[in-house]
């Protein structure tokens, strides 16, 4: 679990001492739009449906033409993903990756495919897609 960082100078000039939820909130929701930007697609449009417009779940559902419980469960796994930082940390080591182990990081860490599928989608074996991973990981450590 992450730690939240609390800003106490806010806090202490808040008159009542309190903050609501909404600004308590406000920094990681602004983290979640800059990070949307590496989004793509589908993924894309549907997290600036959420932070942006403020669509609910249900009315995302009737547009895509799927139930509200999946629509729920993408955008959370996004929110998580976003949140977590994996492929941000590759990012900001790029320089110690080649393009393949990028694409990998991109497919594996944001877009949550599994080795199987991410080897499929890249053209190399899982073999490749372990070890780059491997590389990956001691490379962000």
């Amino acid at each position: 679990m992450k730690r939240v960082q609390v800003d106490f100078e806010r806090i202490a000039a808040n008159e009542g001492g309190r903050l609501s939820a909404r600004d308590v909130y406000a920094d990681r929701i602004e983290l979640l739009w800059a990070r949307t930007q590496i989004l793509a697609g589908k993924d894309k449009a549907l997290m600036e449906m959420y932070l942006k417009n403020g669509s609910t779940f249900r009315q995302m559902a009737r547009l895509a033409g799927v139930s509200e419980g999946t629509i729920a469960r993408r955008v959370h796994k996004l929110i998580r993903r976003l949140l977590d930082g994996e492929y941000i940390m590759c990012l900001r080591k790029r320089d110690q990756l080649d393009s393949l182990e990028l694409a990998i990081a991109r497919d594996y860490f944001l877009e949550g495919l599994s080795q199987k599928k991410t080897a499929l989608k890249r053209e190399v074996a899982v073999y490749q897609v372990r070890k780059a991973l491997k590389k990956i990981k001691s490379v962000s450590e």
